[in-house]
């Protein structure tokens, strides 16, 4: 998901600066590559119908159970087998065809959108089916995150890693802006089961667009390392990122803001409901208001040709910031408009963040060390999202999510400080990676 030329820290001079044209076509210079133009669209169509169910199943528990502690289990079992098993994938990451593997990992989810499709139409879900259809789609995301983002720098190489990167960020965002509007009026319309179908039928346009990627034209990495037992690779995987300034700098940031500030899949519903009285409708002006402002954020950060430590801490300072806002905020237009900034600050902190470790990277590293992020950022969310179920089911709605704020801070204060008292080796480790050759 994510982000040499110019130094990030260096204005270039007048002259250096491209007309405007130059300019745009900079910002989507990734599109120059055929596979990743195939695997844009194809992730694009697919990624709305996921936002479509994502507010669908929230909708769908609340409706069966009317609990505020049940969304977050169902939240918890979604992202438990990410949790558990995305650091092994990572090593099967950098030991499988990359596009192959996506395949796989893609008919798992759709068979998991049809199989609730059809137990909703058929009126035999009960609670439990979702509980199980989440470990399933939990499974199928597990294998699948490390390997996607790792499968980026083969489409377009290290040089337009960082363009390639924001691009996904935004096709991303995009999709959240767009999905979850459409998906609330579908609910409305016609209901939640129209949501599931639609969902399953998303994914035909991404298998195809993975059975149209040239191989040929990927840009594989040799692998430097001799094949070693699984937990050894893991642990060398590990051992890297924690011993390497530049990526322990972002695995602290993350650690604690990609567990308890990204759990929109619970905050959101538990908003709608029980903060500001809306509907399915309210929950995806909402879930769209984070889309929104991410988007924005995305299409600015296409643009830049590195991932700044500014832009870090900017972005993580600011979703603090929001998210407090949004713990205090009891009008739907008022939380729309701090959503809308806390989607922009998400997605600059998530974009940088996401960038500079696939850049402090060596490559045949890269799929296990990813995988160490989205263990962060994502397998963090089955703490993170019980604990806001079980909080909101305690103290409130509006006090959980100014906990969740709060630890955020405390996250954003312990990155700082770890940059203050290790800042000239953050920058020798991440300015050398820069200047690492692409591999071929």
């Amino acid at each position: 998901m994510e982000t040499g030329g110019r130094s990030p820290d260096r204005p270039e001079t007048p002259a250096a600066l491209p007309a405007t044209p130059g300019r745009f076509s900079e910002s989507f210079r990734a599109f120059r590559h055929r596979n990743y133009r195939l695997f844009y669209a194809g992730q694009s169509i697919s990624l709305i119908g996921t936002w479509m169910q994502t507010i669908a199943q929230a909708w769908l528990v609340l409706e069966i159970t009317d609990s505020k502690m049940a969304l977050g289990v169902v939240t918890m079992l979604q992202f438990l087998p990410i949790t558990l098993l995305v650091l092994f994938a990572g090593v099967i990451a950098d030991r499988v065809r990359k596009r192959d593997f996506l395949v796989l990992t893609q008919l798992l989810a759709m068979a998991q959108a049809l199989t609730l499709a059809i137990l909703v139409f058929t009126g035999a879900v009960e609670l439990w089916h979702v509980y199980v259809l989440a470990l399933v789609l939990g499974f199928s995301n597990a294998f699948d995150m490390p390997t996607r983002q790792a499968f980026a720098i083969e489409m377009v190489g290290r040089k337009d890693l960082v363009n390639a990167v924001a691009l996904n960020s935004g096709m991303f965002n995009g999709a959240r802006l767009i999905g979850p509007a459409i998906g609330g009026f579908i609910i409305a319309a016609f209901g939640v089961k129209t949501v599931f179908l639609l969902n399953g039928i998303s994914f035909i346009p991404v298998l195809l667009s993975l059975a149209a990627v040239r191989t040929s034209e990927l840009h594989s990495a040799e692998r430097t390392e001799e094949r070693a037992h699984p937990l050894a690779e893991l642990r060398d995987g590990i051992s890297y990122a924690l011993r390497t300034p530049a990526t322990l700098l972002v695995i602290i940031l993350v650690a604690l803001i990609g567990m308890f500030g990204y759990n929109f899949t619970v905050m959101l519903p538990l908003i709608t409901r029980y903060v500001l009285h809306g509907d399915s409708v309210a929950l995806g002006f909402l879930t769209a208001s984070v889309g929104f402002g991410a988007l924005v954020a995305a299409l600015l950060l296409a643009g830049r040709k590195a991932a700044t430590r500014y832009q870090l801490f900017l972005g993580a300072g600011a979703f603090t910031f929001f998210l407090a806002g949004v713990a205090l905020s009891q009008h739907l237009l008022l939380t729309m408009l701090l959503l809308v900034g806390l989607g922009a600050a998400g997605a600059t902190f998530g974009t940088t963040a996401n960038t500079a470790i696939q850049i402090a990277t060596p490559d045949h590293l890269r799929g296990r060390v990813v995988s160490l992020y989205m263990l962060l950022f994502a397998g963090s969310t089955p703490v993170g999202g019980y604990l806001t179920g079980f909080m909101a089911e305690h103290i409130g709605t509006q006090a959980a999510i100014g906990v969740l704020a709060a630890m955020c801070g405390v996250g954003v204060i312990a990155g700082s400080l770890y940059y203050l008292t290790h800042k000239a080796a953050v920058q020798g480790t991440a300015d050398s990676s820069r200047r690492a050759p692409a591999a071929s």
